[in-house]
């Protein structure tokens, strides 16, 4: 059983920087896979970011490629979002998820646990 935290939302302006935070609990992180999805206003949740936690292998979707890096500290066992560049288009909910089977995954029904989510607002 993982439990996942999230922090670092908040309302920013086009342009700006936040760095999510997702803290795991339960279990270590290390030989697994984790990711970021978000979930925009009106939307379906969609694919961001995913990493493989021991190897450090990433894959980033088209719409944030260059703009946001996906990262993790083994010691604090937490995922991280950096989001720079900000857009009104990345107005969503973010949530971290974990999978628990070898290899990045980009469809949500890969991954096992999910945290809570956490709002980002970006006004132009």
């Amino acid at each position: 059983q993982v439990r996942l935290v999230e922090s670092g939302g908040g309302l920013v302006q086009a342009g700006d920087s936040l760095r999510l935070a997702c803290a795991a609990s339960g279990r270590a992180l290390g030989w697994y896979n984790m990711g970021w999805f978000r979930r925009p206003p009106g939307k379906e949740r969609e694919f961001v970011a995913a990493i493989n936690w021991s190897g450090g292998s990433t894959k980033y979707a088209d719409s944030v490629n260059g703009r946001f890096t996906i990262s993790g500290d083994n010691a604090k066992n937490t995922l991280y979002l950096q989001m720079n560049s900000l857009k009104p288009e990345d107005t969503a909910v973010y949530y971290c998820a974990v999978r628990m089977a070898y290899g990045v995954a980009l469809s949500q029904n890969q991954y096992d646990y999910w945290g809570q989510g956490t709002q980002v607002t970006v006004s132009s």
